[in-house]
């Protein structure tokens, strides 16, 4: 876990105002040397504190503009087998283990009901799944942000 400073949040904050923003920028904007902020943002990528940069490009813009949260239960024993499942799943974003009635919450992303219903069967044959239960998301309320943590 990499553990922020207030320098790091800084960096942060900026370049999640501009994703595109040029170190030279960001040095510039934040009255901070080239140097330190070419080093504070290659530590920050190779840590966990930046998430890919695919994480961008909404699954709407490649056609897929329906969102569904999947809960699974899974047998423990073929835990690592389904994570390998899963992943060549290319509709599922997203897949946490989670406490609570389900050891699973997965998003995926789809082209309508029907391709959901897809999805669910692929991740049902997944190795270890033993039920699923799929909710359909009809409306983002509030998108993922953190932002407002870097000023926290």
């Amino acid at each position: 876990m990499t553990t922020l400073d207030a320098t790091d949040r800084r960096v942060l904050a900026a370049l999640d105002a501009d994703p595109r923003a040029t170190v030279a920028q960001l040095a510039l904007d934040l009255g901070l040397a080239r140097g330190t902020v070419h080093a504070r943002l290659e530590r920050l990528a190779a840590g966990t504190a930046l998430r890919p940069h695919s994480t961008r490009v909404t699954p709407e813009a490649l056609g897929l503009p329906m969102r569904a949260l999947v809960t699974a239960d899974v047998e423990q024993s073929e835990f690592e087998g389904m994570v390998a499942d899963m992943a060549r799943i290319p509709e599922v974003v997203e897949c946490l283990g989670i406490s609570g009635d389900s050891d699973l919450m997965i998003q995926i992303a789809a082209r309508d009901a029907d391709h959901v219903y897809e999805i669910t069967q692929r991740i049902m044959r997944c190795r270890g799944i033993r039920r699923t239960s799929t909710s359909i998301v009809l409306r983002e309320l509030l998108a993922y942000r953190v932002e407002h943590l870097l000023r926290a």
